[in-house]
């Protein structure tokens, strides 16, 4: 989960800038500690800091170096602090690494036997010092003996003063190399390339590189000498701006229409195929984590409600480890806004091992999930930096919508298509006109928040829980709405707030039922809804957020605006940072 970014150039050139500011385009994967590390006239200089990654800059003025290597963390071994960031250097060898070592207790037990020091808690520094040992003046032949010791995940870059390259090595967590005018660039994302060059290429798993001013040497896990397709790099400099902004959330809650109109032109780039891959299909498993596993539940009423086809929504965690029953003509839909959520690539893996199709829903075109995957489903969201996902959240309801209409036959012009195509416009009043201050108050003065909801209604309550609780640190948690008397009203007090989301006239009577046994258990009660009765029925007695009327099954885009201004409001009016939580990171490459 943490960013990691390499830079070499020519003679007299200085990389310390350009691993800087990749570090500052990949700080949504990481923002415990960031470090960089540069090769000058001294030997290897470090600089490291507890903190976000603007704490380097009052130290890295005079720091100048042609190669330098980068780290934004995500603490998981060892608490963030100066000691326990990287760079960790070893004898002379300095290195960054991006993932988990699994046996690192083993190897760092086995080192201090022979003598070995460390001066960190990380299962990284294990890495540096095994290095230091097999080091004997070839980067590369070093990084291979090393790699052979690991187990667990690694994007590593390495560099000594000895020889003017970075080596680095990648397995299970993501790495690119990007070519630049007089310069070779490596990063754990495009974002931190935005600007730099216009080419990457994606390393595969077991891959290593050796990089020089030259160009890269690529070698697969047999050492064989490979060339990985060079493909244009889409990050662009512009989407990394505020844009007036006061926070990435806010901005990125405004693209929600761009985000569903651009899903919907992309999806017919892949239609037939999606036809194609899902013929004879008799059931259908949506998987996924957190926002992701959300826009499943989402998906999972489609696919029934339009193709007729049995569906089960699981997070990709369990799904892993829960032996699924997977038989001829499952297709699993793989859900993931990075292309590398560690649980979810490694839910497809088990998927295709067992004869399953594999269908990802992806934001990232290049990601090791859409490598995958038979068939790819595009997010067309463009680059989300807030950690807490919006408009990724909104493209991915688009996707599986268009999938599974697609799966029932329906083509991208027919009618239901035709409604989600005005989706863009109506997702744009509901950012205009949603009035969430007095409920966002309301919250923000309550001990807990319990968010509710029917049908696809729950399944936007659920999303409405974790946003807040991402932002605001509340505690809250999403219910069906039927279960608020089978234990939940337990927890029901005059600092309580319910919110209950109700889109769905069918099903209103019996979610207003959840609000008056909150009413009369004297909690507060919200009330998001674009059904007039409920309005009626409810006004003086209960906060009221309007939406405007759209296709019930097109309710949870409006409904996720609601949410996602909510949780942002809430967390403004208590001085989070919305952008940044504390404790977490948008790609979760880590199990």
């Amino acid at each position: 989960m943490c960013g990691i970014a390499g830079c070499i150039c020519g003679k007299g050139g200085n990389a310390v800038p350009d691993v800087y500011e990749g570090l500052k385009r990949l700080e949504y994967r990481g923002y415990d500690s960031a470090g960089i590390a540069a090769v000058t006239d001294d030997g290897v200089t470090v600089v490291k800091k507890r903190g976000v990654v603007e704490k380097l800059f009052p130290h890295i003025g005079g720091m100048k170096g042609e190669i330098a290597i980068a780290h934004t963390r995500w603490a998981t071994h060892g608490k963030p602090s100066d000691t326990n960031a990287h760079p960790h250097v070893s004898g002379g060898i300095c290195l960054v690494h991006n993932g988990i070592i699994e046996n690192y207790c083993e190897l760092k037990e086995k080192l201090s036997r022979e003598g070995e020091t460390f001066l960190s808690e990380t299962d990284s520094e294990v890495i540096a010092v095994l290095f230091k040992r097999n080091y004997s003046g070839s980067l590369t032949a070093a990084l291979i003996k090393t790699v052979k010791e690991l187990k667990g995940s690694y994007a590593l870059m390495v560099i000594c003063k000895e020889e003017h390259k970075i080596a680095v090595a990648k397995y299970k967590s993501p790495l690119i190399i990007g070519y630049g005018k007089d310069r070779i660039y490596c990063a754990s994302d495009e974002p931190a390339l935005a600007g730099k060059c216009s080419e990457i290429s994606v390393l595969e798993d077991g891959d290593f590189a050796l990089l020089s001013e030259d160009g890269a040497e690529i070698f697969d896990s047999r050492l064989r000498p490979v060339a990985r397709k060079k493909q244009p790099n889409r990050a662009v400099s512009a989407e990394l701006s505020l844009g007036g902004y006061p926070h990435y959330m806010l901005k990125e809650l405004h693209e929600v229409p761009a985000s569903v109109k651009n899903t919907f032109s992309a999806f017919s780039g892949v239609e037939s195929e999606i036809v194609k891959t899902f013929s004879g299909v008799k059931r259908i498993i949506v998987t996924g984590c957190g926002t992701a596993y959300h826009a499943g539940l989402v998906g999972k009423r489609y696919f029934e409600s339009f193709a007729g086809i049995p569906t089960d929504a699981e997070t990709a965690g369990e799904f892993r480890y829960s032996e699924p029953v997977i038989t001829d003509g499952t297709v699993v839909v793989a859900i993931s806004q990075s292309g590398e959520t560690a649980d979810t690539v490694e839910a497809a893996r088990l998927a295709l091992s067992r004869g399953a199709k594999v269908v990802a829903v992806t934001n990232s075109p290049y990601s090791a999930l859409t490598r995958l995957a038979c068939v790819t489903v595009p997010v067309a969201a463009g680059a989300e930096i807030c950690v807490a996902a919006t408009k990724s959240y909104t493209g991915q309801i688009a996707a599986l919508y268009l999938t599974a209409l697609a799966v029932a036959g329906e083509t991208a012009d027919g009618e239901r298509a035709a409604r989600l195509a005005d989706m863009p416009a109506l997702c744009a009043k509901t950012i205009e006109n949603v009035n969430v201050s007095s409920l966002a108050h309301m919250c923000a003065k309550s001990k807990g928040v319990y968010f509710m909801g029917r049908d696809l209604d729950y399944a936007v309550a659920r999303e409405g829980s974790l946003k807040l609780k991402e932002v605001s640190y509340i505690p809250s948690e999403g219910y069906p709405a039927g279960e608020l008397k089978h234990g939940t009203l337990a927890l029901i007090s005059p600092k309580t707030v319910s919110v209950v989301i109700i889109t769905d006239k069918a099903l209103a009577e019996k979610s207003v039922n959840a609000v008056e046994q909150v009413l009369a258990r004297k909690g507060k009660a919200a009330v998001i809804t674009n059904v007039d009765d409920v309005e009626d029925d409810l006004k003086g007695r209960a906060e009221i957020v309007r939406l405007p009327r759209c296709d019930k099954f097109l309710a949870p885009l409006a409904a996720a605006v609601a949410v996602q201004e909510l949780a942002y409001r809430t967390a403004v009016k208590l001085r989070r940072n919305p952008d940044k939580p504390r404790n977490l990171a948008k790609s979760v490459t880590v199990e």
